[in-house]
């Protein structure tokens, strides 16, 4: 970290001539004039990294100090300039050529920067190779800038925890309102993203960790149809809903961040569906939803939680009607409650597997090699990794059985199985293209004490998509008393290309994208 923080000093240098020719506004443009501003020589990927980097010491690091990223790419100023080198000799390798992109912190890089969940057990482990989809990224043009804070082990370790706390990282902070949380596991991710701290991100679900943070902080994010995008070097939670999947402040920057992302990965078990190479920007328009046949979701949970999110999700629904799409209003996805209690048991089945899997394979110095250790590990350091919360999840994990067990079996086809095949029974019996619904309500006061507030009014739609495998996609909706509400759309696997379509047109609409404001409370004067 040394050397990426005499990078950070040496780079401060670099932003008089940046502000002198008119490049303040760096922090919120989107990947098509970058582009622009690139091949015309107006500016190099080596200006935009040392812009970045610069404004993630001054808004992360100082005031008002967001905690959203956790190590800065040594190597990225080089790679910056090799890129810009190459785009002079032989011009971009697409759009994606000398773009930053921020990590979550447990997808591996096979560099100098570590692969740790946020957690302290892990620090200074170096991944043995890249991720699939990292390794896709390089080779698409991508500068991998740096790491992202995120809930430590993906929020996987306590049922009391607050979203975006880490103990490497700390906490996570909503740019909307200091003292607002910024919902997880992908928090740093979402943060960075609509903090202007990088050009696009990458994070993580197995239920709501991207939808949920893009939400709330007012960005877009998409959740891909499992094995979509590569599984491979991700710290798992569980293989049969574990995703990486875009951040961006556009749908058409998402679109081409996962363009490059979905590289088929044949090692990957549940890539057997997958569609091969897709430009998801290509071709969208405002035209998308005309025809298309919508179904509205009310029945999901915290559906009846606030008003003031109903509200602004009907005048979402009366767009897609002027947008030209048949609107099937309600529809009800009827899952029962043991389904999404097998869905735990079936994460924590797979998370004790699939964490001992991981660890097993290896990497630079890793402090432990099994969930045992880690939890013993845990106990030893508990004033540093456990003084807010517990480990009382992976202590539940720690006794199930293999994914022999006939108990796993059963959990998995009360919960993936049957409600992936609710879901088909419903689009089919309407006919629908998709289903929408509020994707959060406004972000919760942080309580590192009594953890997140994930009460009967809390807003969630995210676990139909999650559980199912299916692929889902959020977009800025609105806002209550300026924190952002987001809604999403989902549907059947590997329909990706019209999702985001629908997505597009209705983000043209409505245009409900928002600067954050960085004010310490809602009602305190901005900073």
């Amino acid at each position: 970290m040394r050397t990426g923080l005499m990078a950070v000093g040496i780079l401060l240098s670099c932003l008089a001539p940046l502000v002198a020719e008119g490049q303040t506004d760096l922090a919120y443009l989107g990947i098509a004039d970058l582009q622009t501003r690139m091949e015309k020589s107006t500016l190099t990927s080596l200006d935009l990294v040392s812009f970045l980097v610069q404004r993630i010491a001054e808004i992360d690091k100082a005031g008002p100090g967001l905690a959203a990223v956790i190590e800065i790419n040594p190597d990225a100023f080089a790679i910056a300039a090799e890129l810009d080198q190459e785009r002079r000799a032989q011009g971009a390798r697409g759009p994606m050529h000398g773009i930053p992109v921020l990590l979550k912190a447990n997808i591996d890089t096979g560099d100098r920067m570590d692969t740790t969940a946020g957690s302290l057990a892990l620090q200074g482990r170096k991944a043995p190779d890249d991720a699939f989809h990292v390794e896709a990224l390089r080779d698409a043009g991508a500068i991998i800038l740096g790491k992202t804070n995120l809930s430590e082990w993906a929020n996987f370790r306590s049922t009391s925890s607050s979203s975006g706390w880490s103990s490497i990282g700390g906490q996570t902070h909503n740019p909307f309102s200091i003292d607002r949380n910024p919902c997880g596991s992908s928090s740093g991710s979402a943060v960075a993203v609509t903090a202007g701290l990088t050009v696009v991100a990458i994070g993580t679900e197995t239920d709501g960790s991207v939808v949920c943070p893009a939400g709330i902080n007012g960005v877009v994010g998409i959740k891909p149809t499992v094995g979509l995008v590569s599984r491979d070097g991700i710290i798992p939670i569980a293989h049969t809903q574990d995703t990486a999947g875009p951040m961006a402040r556009s749908v058409r920057d998402a679109a081409t961040l996962l363009t490059a992302m979905a590289s088929h990965d044949a090692t990957d078990s549940a890539a057997t569906g997958h569609p091969g190479p897709q430009d998801y920007a290509a071709g969208l328009t405002v035209e998308a939803l005309q025809g298309a046949r919508i179904g509205v979701l009310r029945n999901y949970d915290g559906a009846d939680g606030d008003p003031r999110v109903s509200e602004v999700f009907d005048e979402a629904v009366g767009i897609l009607q002027k947008l030209g799409a048949t609107v099937v209003d309600p529809v009800d996805v009827e899952v029962p409650e043991e389904a999404f209690d097998a869905e735990y048991e079936v994460l924590l089945f797979e998370f004790r597997a699939d964490l001992n899997g991981y660890l097993a394979a290896g990497g630079v110095d890793p402090e432990v090699d099994t969930l045992a250790e880690l939890i013993e590990f845990n106990r030893l350091h508990a004033d540093r990794v456990m003084p807010w919360f517990g480990q009382e999840i992976f202590e539940k994990a720690e006794t199930m059985g293999p994914l022999s067990d006939p108990g796993y079996k059963a959990a998995l086809e009360t919960s993936h199985i049957q409600v992936a095949k609710i879901i088909r029974e419903v689009m089919k019996e309407h006919e629908l293209d998709a289903i929408i619904a509020p994707t959060n309500g406004p972000a919760w006061t942080t309580d590192l004490v009594s953890g997140d507030r994930w009460g009967s009014d809390s807003v969630s739609s995210s676990s139909l998509a999650a559980v199912s495998g299916y692929p889902a996609i959020t977009i800025p909706m609105g806002a209550i008393h300026g924190l952002p509400i987001g809604v999403s759309l989902f549907g059947l696997p590997y329909t990706e290309a019209d999702l985001i379509g629908f997505a597009y047109a209705l983000e043209q609409e409505l245009g409900a994208s928002l600067k954050p404001s960085f004010q310490p409370a809602i009602g305190m004067p901005e900073k």
